[in-house]
């Protein structure tokens, strides 16, 4: 098991989340450097977190370092060159979403991990807890009969001044509004745990901010399998809750949250009588949060074995 090199571009309102994650796995990363274009900033953070160098600018940063692993931390639309650039110096990536703003900035981010071997990843910490390996581990024994019927909300609320911030609310510099920045999550556990859709009917508006981009979100799904699934993504619900359920044919699986869950935030219904599959749930051992900590340890195994991240 190597130590890996690791460093961050982009020190704002996320880093928080990285420093932790980092913090619980030092004896498998060194945290070497920092970048953000607000030196200020940039250096506050090193040295709260003991952080030896700090950079206004990524590519000095990338020459300098040569680290095996960054971290994009940056607002979305700049994410695509960061990622590029970090391959093409040798390192693994970790990117915040969305990934990239288009199919050909994705295609262009995959010809950069052929060309350089090394692999770029997104933080889609939801898929990583105790609960959602189990659900998965349980629907691939055939345990819960075929999915179904699905439904998706992410129900949040953000007022003007979050979109006062200069990135926010265009599709140029955040490419798009909670369907990209705040339901990306939901909707990628909904994928996880039942594959790929094959057909999408959606609308969305903007309501009630000031903004480019929406600010509301609907859709209905046809999975690859059959299932049926509505989406609601919204920045305008003032009782907020991110809400997955998930019916299979003997049982109903759901989670109600906000940001993060653990086990407790799930319930599991199976059909009336079939204590035999209520037991299999409840034989959860582990409580691991779906955290950036959870999906951090799990790249660090990809690179160990030096394969594509989940």
């Amino acid at each position: 098991m190597s130590r890996y090199r690791v460093a961050l571009i982009g020190t704002g309102g996320i880093v928080g989340s990285h420093l932790e994650a980092i913090a619980a796995l030092q004896d498998r990363v060194e945290l070497v450097a920092a970048v953000d274009q607000n030196a200020a900033r940039v250096e506050a953070v090193c040295a709260q977190a003991g952080i030896p160098h700090a950079y206004t600018d990524a590519a000095a940063m990338l020459d300098a370092e040569q680290p095996d692993l960054v971290h994009i931390l940056t607002p979305p639309a700049t994410h695509y060159p960061l990622i590029v650039d970090a391959l093409d110096a040798g390192a693994w990536v970790w990117s915040e979403k969305p990934f990239c703003r288009s199919l050909a900035e994705f295609d262009a981010i995959a010809a950069a991990e052929e060309r350089t071997g090394r692999f770029a990843s997104t933080v889609f910490q939801w898929r990583f807890g105790s609960a959602v390996e189990h659900l998965r581990g349980l629907a691939a024994a055939g345990a819960l009969g075929r999915p179904l019927v699905g439904v998706c909300q992410t129900l949040w609320y953000r007022d003007a001044g979050y979109y006062a911030v200069d990135w926010r609310g265009t599709f140029a510099t955040e490419t798009g509004g909670p369907t990209a920045t705040l339901g990306i999550h939901l909707m990628d556990l909904f994928l996880w745990l039942w594959g790929e859709w094959e057909e999408v009917r959606a609308m969305a508006a903007t309501l009630d901010r000031p903004i480019e981009v929406e600010d509301v979100s609907m859709a209905l799904v046809r999975f690859a399998s059959g299932a049926l699934g509505s989406i609601v993504n919204s920045a305008l619900s003032p009782r907020q809750e991110s809400y997955l359920r998930l019916d299979y044919q003997r049982a109903t699986a759901e989670v109600k949250t906000l940001y993060r869950y653990t086990n407790k935030d799930w319930t599991f219904t199976p059909v009336a009588g079939d204590a035999e599959l209520a037991a299999a749930w409840n034989a959860l051992a582990v409580d691991r949060m779906g955290s950036h900590g959870a999906q951090l340890a799990a790249l660090l195994d990809s690179m160990d074995r030096g394969v594509r991240p989940l």
